[in-house]
């Protein structure tokens, strides 16, 4: 990311791209704790503690148009250029 959070409208458009909310999430992120949360939560509470905790995001976010990646996936990108 750029710095700045995704809005809720962001996260939902990126989350539905790359097949759902648990795609977006970064296993391995330093809040290991919400992360550990989020697993247990049901559907409709995970998204909005994605959003609030927006540290727990797999990163880089790329997004163009409908279309978006996250994580690190040049091989994705080159394809759009």
């Amino acid at each position: 990311m750029d710095g700045r959070e995704l809005s809720e409208g962001e996260l939902e458009s990126v989350a539905r791209a790359v097949g759902g909310i648990d795609a977006v999430i970064d296993p391995k992120a330093k809040d290991a704790d919400t992360v550990a949360l989020v697993q247990y939560l049901a559907a409709d509470q995970k998204f909005e503690k994605v959003l609030d905790n927006q540290q727990i995001l797999r990163e880089p976010i790329v997004r163009n148009g409908r279309q978006a990646t996250v994580g690190y996936e040049p091989d994705v990108w080159k394809g759009r250029e």
